[in-house]
């Protein structure tokens, strides 16, 4: 699927993000980025900046663009 800014497959990536940060970005294929985001978001929860990973990740899954 080659889904440009803006696609729905964007906009389904980051309402996975939203819930669970990285989600968007495995429903992307990024396992890695995903794998990075997910970690960060929870280690820095437990001292309450998780939110800053949180709209990293929803942002970043928002604004991918494959190829890049």
């Amino acid at each position: 699927m080659s889904a440009g800014q803006g696609s729905a497959g964007n906009v389904i990536a980051a309402l996975c993000s939203f819930f669970i940060p990285g989600l968007g970005q495995l429903v992307q294929g990024r396992v890695l980025m995903a794998a990075v985001q997910f970690v960060l978001a929870a280690l820095l929860w437990l001292i309450l900046l998780g939110w800053v990973i949180h709209l990293w990740s929803i942002i970043d899954a928002a604004l991918f663009k494959p190829g890049r």
